[in-house]
């Protein structure tokens, strides 16, 4: 006995009318992920992106420093960077251009028509690294001596009603 099997085709969706769109913070998003392995870029307006970890630093926000402006077929972006001292700075603009404008291409369709990136510092590692440490250190240090005055001053209290 001869087994039959369904064929199961993909329904067409042709003459089905809509709209697709995205969020500014899709593309940032997008943006800000792309921008993860890229060599020598230390910084993006304050989103920490360590090179050496692999993985965003100090913030979970990847569309921090991100601009954007979201058209029907069309991206323009706007950056702010920190580069790695030594990087070639020219390469490293071609290399974030290369990375936003697949991303981009790959995940919407759209066409990544502007990559404007301003340079604002440039740093050694080394000195990114410091900083990046010491900026969860004095976060972390004050979270710590709030907890501190606020259970000295219940211990205080307590001996003061004894």
């Amino acid at each position: 006995m001869a087994t039959q099997s369904k064929s199961q085709s993909s329904p067409k969706v042709e003459g089905v009318k809509g709209t697709l769109t995205f969020e500014d913070k899709v593309i940032q998003e997008i943006i800000g992920m792309s921008l993860q392995d890229v060599k020598g870029l230390l910084t993006v307006d304050g989103g920490f992106f360590s090179n050496i970890a692999e993985k965003i630093v100090n913030t979970s926000d990847v569309t921090t420093g991100i601009d954007v402006e979201v058209g029907q077929e069309q991206v323009a972006v706007d950056l702010d960077i920190v580069a790695e001292y030594k990087v070639d700075i020219t390469k490293l603009y071609e290399e974030i251009k290369r990375s936003i404008v697949k991303s981009v291409k790959e995940m919407t369709g759209l066409d990544v028509i502007e990559v404007n990136v301003n340079v604002v510092d440039v740093r050694s590692k080394a000195e990114h690294e410091k900083a990046s440490v010491s900026l969860q250190d004095r976060v972390g240090g004050v979270a710590e001596s709030t907890k501190e005055a606020l259970t000295s001053d219940k211990s205080d209290d307590a001996a003061r009603v004894q």
